[in-house]
């Protein structure tokens, strides 16, 4: 059972951008920044050092990437050249074929990341690109298909990095993406914050800030896709304790990262926290889940041949001739 209980940095609210589309990441007086990039680099960078434990670390992600391109085949059409935006090692990458597209490009802000699994052999070319996802270097109308696997939730320019995203689209060309949504790992998030009023008199941001799926239809729909979709979906995962956790979230790179944090958990907080996490959450046998709340987004970069709302006034039935008049509301 949920509780009611929801902590205040469970969600982020965005302004429309100012700049130009295309514009590189925003400056560090921006309203928009949020996350410390630098240190999510670090981060990533660190997990990938150690590739055969971060690869324990990939089952959230695996499943994500594999439903992504589910969606993809749905689409029943060839993609010549396929972008994924923040790819990671190559999470899409694994359930790409020559079938759907002949040309794969990965971008990563983490070297270490976006090489960790280089030697390993996929059914389709790839060609890797270091950047940053709020700064990307594609010409306009270039890709076919873009994809992004749970990666855009670390963006602080959410807006512009969509804009981009569109404009580096061909005509009809195909978003897919994926990103964390604001119930993601809310049993962690309650406990802490507990834990932190009870202890310490109050709280801190321990878990990273993320969006809802309203946000995120209208963020499309305003960067300029057409036909935009947005549906959630959960993953739960069952951890020993509330300490695994935190450590397989380690070692996926996905540790906090909001500006001005606190760097350390006092230790008597952390054992508090675990004990309400199990008190509050746990099953029967003392194992403890973990929500992943998945929000899947597709848009389309606009073109003369997609569905468009027919004009206004331009019907040739009248509904009530359809349905029928129906009785009066005056009639006896």
């Amino acid at each position: 059972m949920r509780l009611p209980l929801r902590a205040p940095f469970g969600s982020r609210a965005y302004a429309v951008p100012s700049f130009a589309p295309g514009a590189s990441a925003a400056s560090p007086a921006s309203p928009f920044v949020v996350f410390d990039r630098t240190a999510k680099r670090l981060q990533r960078d660190r997990a990938a050092a150690d590739p055969e434990r971060s690869r324990l670390t990939d089952y959230v992600k695996d499943e994500v990437a594999a439903n992504m391109v589910d969606r993809l085949l749905d689409i029943k059409r060839r993609f010549p050249t396929v972008c994924d935006v923040g790819s990671g090692p190559g999470f899409i990458s694994k359930h790409l074929d020559p079938e759907i597209t002949q040309n794969l490009i990965m971008t990563d802000s983490s070297r270490a990341m976006l090489y960790r699994d280089a030697d390993v052999e996929t059914e389709v070319p790839i060609e890797r690109i270091v950047c940053d996802e709020e700064a990307l270097p594609f010409a306009e109308d270039s890709h076919d298909a873009i994809m992004s696997c749970l990666s855009l939730h670390w963006v602080n320019d959410l807006p512009g990095t969509l804009i981009q995203i569109k404009r580096a689209l061909r005509p009809d060309g195909v978003f897919i993406g994926s990103m964390f949504g604001g119930d993601t790992l809310y049993e962690l998030r309650t406990a802490l914050q507990l834990a932190e009023v009870e202890r310490e008199g109050g709280i801190s941001p321990r878990v990273s800030p993320m969006t809802n799926s309203q946000s995120v239809t209208s963020l499309l729909n305003r960067a300029g896709f057409n036909l935009s979709t947005v549906d959630v979906d959960e993953i739960q995962i069952t951890y020993p304790s509330m300490f695994e956790l935190i450590e397989d979230l380690k070692w996926m790179g996905e540790g906090n990262a909001v500006v001005n944090r606190r760097q350390k958990l006092n230790p008597d907080t952390l054992l508090a926290a675990a004990s309400i996490y199990r008190e509050l959450h746990g099953h029967e046998d003392g194992t403890v889940p973990a929500t992943f709340q998945i929000m899947h987004m597709i848009g389309w970069k606009p073109h003369e041949s997609q569905q468009k709302p027919a004009k206004r006034g331009s019907g040739k039935l009248n509904l009530k001739d359809v349905l029928g008049s129906g009785p009066s509301l005056t009639e006896n």
